[in-house]
C-alpha cells in the first residue's frame, strides 16, 4: 500500500511532536496537533505563511535551510536532530531539536519539506533536576559536616559555661547557644528541603523560602550536662575523614568519661581495632579508600561482638550502604549530621550494655 498524503496525515495529526510542512517556497502546507499545542498557533494562522514565522530570525530560518541543503547533519537534503529555537505565538523561545528532508517532484526538482521537532524543554528541565540533584547531595555532604562540628562545639561550650558560672547567672550565654542551634537547625531544614525538592522531581519553591521551622538540638536539661555514667570507661572508636567531627566527637564523648580514638578512615579503623580492644565503633558511611559498609563487613567477620553505629551527612543513603549493611546484620541506629549529642551517648550506652548481655548469654 502506497502512502498517500491522507495516510500520512491521519498518522502525523495527533503526534505530539511539532510536524510542519513546506511548499517549495517555503510556505507552510501542513501543520499538525503537536505543533499547535507546543507553539500556540491556530493552523488557520500559518497556512500559507512562510516558515520563518516559527524562527527567531530569518537569518536562523536561512541557517536551517542551508543545513538542511549541504551535509553535515546528515547529508544532503537531510538534517537530523539539529538544535534551533522555535518563538511560540506568545513569544515564548521553545528549544528544538529538528530532523527535517527535502521533497522532490517526479522532475527531481524541490517540492517542499517536511520538519519534525521535538520540544526540549521537558528534556532539560530533567537535565537540570539531574544536575541539581547532584548539587544537592554535595551540598549537603559538604554543609552538614560543619554543622556537626558546630553543634558538638556549642554542647562542649555550654558544659563549659556551667562550669565556670557555677551557681551564677549564665542565663544569656545559653540564650546565644540556642540562637546558634536555632539557625543550625534552619540550615538544616533547608538541605532537607532542596533533597526533597530534587527527590519529587519539582521546581516548586514557595514552600522552601518560608519561615523554618526551629529545630532545638540541646538537651531538654538546660542545666549543666551531668555526665552518663554508663559512657564511663567505655574504648570508642571513632573512623571518620573529617578532622572537626571526629575531634569533636571525641571531646564530647570524653566529658562523660570514654575513651575515644580517631581514625581518618575504614583502613585506619581496622588497623586500631588490631592494636587495641574497643567497646563501640562509630563510623561515617562515606569514606574514601574504604566507606562505612565495607568497614563494617570487615568489622562484623573479625570482631563479630562489636556493636557499630553509622553516621552520614547525606540525607538519603545514596550508594545504598546503610540498606546493604542493615541486610547483613547492622542493629546501629543511623544517625544524620549534625548528631543529636544526647541521643548518641543514649544509644552508644544501650548498645555497649546490649552487647554485654549477648556476650555473657554467651559464657
Amino acid at each position: 500500500m502506497s502512502l498517500t498524503r491522507e495516510h500520512f496525515e491521519q498518522l502525523t495529526k495527533s503526534s505530539p511532536d511539532i510536524i510542519v510542512g513546506t511548499d517549495r517556497k517555503g510556505r507552510v502546507v501542513y501543520f499538525n496537533d503537536g505543533a499547535h499545542a507546543s507553539l500556540g498557533y491556530e493552523e488557520e494562522e500559518v497556512i500559507g505563511q512562510f516558515v520563518g514565522l516559527f524562527y527567531p530570525s530569518v537569518k536562523e530560518a536561512r541557517r536551517v535551510s542551508e543545513i538542511m541543503r549541504g551535509p553535515e547533519h546528515g547529508g544532503l537534503g537531510v538534517c537530523n536532530t539539529l538544535e534551533t529555537k522555535f518563538v511560540a505565538r506568545s513569544g515564548e523561545s521553545i528549544p528544538v531539536a529538528i530532523s527535517g528532508t527535502i521533497l522532490f517532484d517526479e522532475a527531481g526538482l524541490e517540492d517542499g519539506t517536511i520538519g519534525f521537532a521535538k520540544d526540549l524543554r521537558e528534556i532539560l528541565r530533567k537535565d537540570q533536576l539531574a544536575t541539581l540533584g547532584e548539587v544537592a547531595i554535595g551540598l549537603s555532604h559538604e554543609i552538614n559536616n560543619p554543622l556537626a562540628v558546630i553543634v558538638n562545639q556549642a554542647t562542649l561550650l555550654e558544659n563549659d559555661i556551667a562550669n565556670l558560672a557555677g551557681e551564677g547567672d549564665s542565663s544569656v550565654e545559653n540564650e546565644r547557644l540556642d540562637a546558634i542551634r536555632r539557625e543550625v537547625g534552619k540550615i538544616t531544614e533547608v538541605v532537607e528541603r532542596l533533597t526533597d525538592m530534587v527527590n519529587t522531581d519539582s521546581y516548586e519553591t514557595t514552600n522552601y523560602v518560608s519561615s523554618a521551622r526551629m529545630i532545638d538540638l540541646r538537651s531538654e536539661d538546660r542545666k549543666r550536662h551531668e555526665p552518663d555514667e554508663r559512657l564511663a570507661g567505655l574504648r570508642i572508636l571513632v573512623a571518620d575523614d573529617d578532622d572537626g567531627i571526629s575531634r569533636t566527637l571525641q571531646e564530647m564523648l570524653e566529658v562523660d568519661g570514654c575513651i575515644v580514638e580517631t581514625a581518618e578512615n575504614g583502613e585506619e579503623a581496622l588497623a586500631a581495632l588490631g592494636r587495641a580492644h574497643f567497646d563501640l565503633l562509630l563510623s561515617d558511611v562515606v569514606m574514601p579508600q574504604m566507606d562505612g559498609h565495607e568497614l563494617y563487613q570487615k568489622v562484623r567477620k573479625s570482631y563479630p561482638d562489636m556493636p557499630v553505629l553509622m553516621m552520614t551527612a547525606f540525607h538519603y543513603d545514596k550508594d545504598h550502604i546503610i540498606k546493604r549493611s542493615r541486610i547483613e546484620g547492622l542493629e546501629g541506629v543511623i544517625f544524620k549530621k549534625p548528631v543529636d549529642p544526647e541521643r548518641l551517648r543514649h544509644t552508644i550506652a544501650e548498645s555497649v550494655a546490649v552487647a554485654h548481655r549477648r556476650a555473657e548469654g554467651k559464657s
